[in-house]
């Protein structure tokens, strides 16, 4: 007998809702957030890692498709993606290109730079997403981080398809770096 689904079942829709309307105006990139803070929320009054297990619009966005609908191998991820230290690592250099992007942001917020409109996917491939911004009352800081901000994420959901094509669906979780700071922060709170 089939377990009846819950709400959370369906957040893969605001994952790919999400992507969809940044691709359309990229001021709806700061909806990003809420997948930002509402894990290390829940890690930190919690402990535990629910976000990850059962919230996680994109995890349940690559069961999807890669389970349900086939387009994953269905093999084990290597070994080395499993490792401490690669997953550190990463989490190391994804922090990194987040807090640039935040310079840049600060920078165009301080007027020494101008509004980049630009997706830079893979931290390499710049992407001209000039048709998803026409203004805004706000400052363009608000647009630059829109732009940074649509860029990590999207980075990291090609990261997360690539892994789910060539290994299991939810391969991505294993070295997901919002999965690693919560796993971080559930330690850490164990050990208290």
């Amino acid at each position: 007998m089939k377990e009846k689904k819950k709400w959370h079942d369906y957040l893969w829709i605001f994952s790919l809702t999400y992507l969809v309307l940044g691709f359309f105006n990229i001021l709806f990139a700061w909806l990003g957030l809420l997948c930002f803070f509402i894990p290390l929320i829940i890690a930190i009054a919690k402990g535990n890692k629910a976000y990850c297990n059962r919230y996680c619009g994109r995890g349940q966005l690559f069961s999807l498709i890669g389970g349900r609908f086939g387009l994953s191998r269905k093999k084990d991820i290597p070994g080395w993606m499993k490792s401490v230290c690669f997953r550190y690592g990463f989490l190391l250099f994804f922090l990194t290109m987040f807090l640039l992007m935040l310079w840049n942001t600060a920078l165009v917020f301080a007027g020494t730079r101008n509004l980049s409109t630009v997706v830079t996917l893979l931290w390499t491939f710049k992407l001209p997403w000039h048709w998803a911004y026409h203004g805004t009352l706000f400052s363009d800081g608000v647009a630059q981080f829109a732009f940074g901000f649509y860029s990590v994420m999207l980075t990291s959901t090609v990261l997360g398809f690539l892994t789910m094509i060539l290994c299991k669906p939810r391969s991505w979780c294993v070295y997901c770096p919002m999965g690693t700071m919560t796993q971080f922060i559930c330690k850490a709170k164990a050990k208290k």
